[in-house]
């Protein structure tokens, strides 16, 4: 009577179910992919070592994922391990990922020889157009939805179609899409990002930063109407901080329920704050300092070879085939080598 949803399975190969939802998150990254490697063509970085980097980034993020989620759940997880590898049900988080794909190419582009801050201003796009394909994956497996809401909001105040309307439907009962508010807030910051990186005043390192504050400031207030959020049982004053942040939603919304069982601060808004003051703190200080002297649309030089991106590569090619040559323009002795005695 509520309408069909969609199931979280989108076909079998014999006894293997592919899910909607790792198709789902490997069109974003491939998605992410393609965006970089169109910009990184600007500063002559192959496709290749963007290529590279997904193959290390992708499962460095998941990894990192789903440490993050199963450590702050681990109650649930503590006895059925097993269900740990289990993350085509969801259970992954973002910001675990972050710190994963983060780790691994700070090490990536110093192996290569690139500056992490100039390599990831290039990514900062693909990371946020990543995230809002990404979030399609929760809404089909009916997760990080927010709190009930009536089915007139869903269909006539948003005007949704009734395929999201109808996955909106948990047990009778309908929800705030918060994985569309996310995924919506994110397209916004896409544009802003994509202009953003062609201004002159940007230096190295300030898309990455303009990336987390959108991402965060976003993320805190749509945070605040989830049912599922992991939190912890924090001090009086930071609870009392995160609801005062929020409280002009209160206007229109009420807050997600959170369970007081698990804490009564949720991380990922705490999370999201500390992110936008190191970031704006980071674009200050590295200004002031001289540490952000490089603009975006400079050349990225690699500090291994002294030379622009994509040039060590060819000047390695040209060396190599001189040498391959040997001296063939020096001119030759054909004299006799008895009548040298």
């Amino acid at each position: 009577m509520y309408g069909l949803r969609l199931e979280s399975i989108a076909f079998s190969l014999g006894p293997i179910d592919v899910h909607w939802y790792g198709i789902i998150l490997g069109t974003a990254a491939l998605v992410g992919l393609l965006l970089a490697v169109q910009e990184g063509k600007r500063f002559g970085l192959s496709p290749d070592f963007f290529m590279d980097m997904l193959l290390l980034g992708v499962p460095s993020a998941i990894i990192g994922a789903r440490i993050y989620f199963v450590a702050f759940k681990w109650d649930e997880y503590k006895n059925n391990l097993s269900d740990i590898f289990k993350i085509w049900n969801g259970g992954i988080a973002i910001f675990g990922a972050l710190i994963g794909a983060f780790i691994c190419g700070y090490f990536y582009f110093r192996h290569k020889g690139y500056s992490f801050w100039r390599i990831a201003d290039i990514c900062a796009p693909g990371l946020i157009i990543g995230q809002l394909i990404g979030r399609w994956g929760n809404f089909v497996n009916q997760e990080a939805y927010g709190g009930p809401v009536e089915e007139d909001f869903l269909r006539n105040t948003l005007h949704l179609p009734g395929w999201i309307v109808n996955q909106m439907n948990v047990e009778g009962v309908f929800h705030h899409p918060t994985f569309l508010y996310e995924s919506l807030w994110n397209v916004v910051g896409l544009i802003l990002l994509l202009v953003l990186r062609r201004r002159s005043f940007v230096r190295a390192g300030e898309v990455l930063m303009a990336y987390f504050i959108w991402y965060s400031i976003g993320r805190f207030f749509i945070e605040g109407l989830r049912t599922d959020s992991l939190a912890f049982h924090g001090a009086s004053w930071v609870e009392s901080l995160m609801n005062g942040l929020w409280s002009p939603m209160t206007i229109l919304f009420e807050h997600g329920y959170l369970n007081p069982a698990e804490g009564n601060v949720r991380i990922s808004q705490l999370i999201s704050i500390a992110l936008i003051i190191v970031a704006v703190t980071l674009i200050i200080v590295r200004r002031k300092t001289g540490a952000a002297k490089e603009h975006y649309s400079d050349p990225i030089i690699n500090y291994k070879t002294g030379l622009p991106a994509g040039a060590s590569e060819q000047t390695i090619e040209k060396s190599d085939d001189v040498s391959s040559r040997g001296n063939v323009n020096q001119p030759r002795d054909t004299t006799d080598s008895s009548m040298k005695e």
